[in-house]
């Protein structure tokens, strides 16, 4: 018996990753800085592609970029265009849905801040 609940477990382990990967889709509020310390907001939203895959939209100050992302466990990754410019953001994804991030664009030095909430 002790072999079956350790395959029930595995089973359900297995099950849960995809469903883990898709969770994060959805809108969101977006609260960040620029590289000069500057806040700005919008709102982004996320969509589900496959079990690891996904596109994401973002319209700050009513500046829209589209980009790519994916997630790999807690982390959530993704790369855009922004005025010509391709870009990078990584978040930290919280238990609570929410996400922490730093991003970049090609051609600078610095990085900005990003925080992503559940609407």
């Amino acid at each position: 018996m002790g072999r079956m609940a350790i395959a029930a477990v595995l089973m359900g382990a297995a099950c849960a990753a995809p469903a883990m990967a898709q969770n994060i889709g959805g809108r969101y509020i977006v609260q960040g800085t620029g590289f000069d310390g500057a806040a700005y907001g919008g709102e982004a939203e996320i969509i589900i592609t496959s079990e690891v895959t996904c596109e994401i939209v973002w319209n700050t100050g009513g500046q829209i970029s589209e980009g790519i992302c994916m997630r790999a466990g807690n982390v959530f990754a993704a790369a855009y265009v922004i005025s010509g410019k391709a870009g990078m953001v990584i978040y930290t994804v919280a238990g609570d849905g929410s996400m922490q991030g730093t991003w970049t664009v090609s051609g600078s030095n610095g990085v900005g801040t990003e925080a992503l909430y559940p609407k």
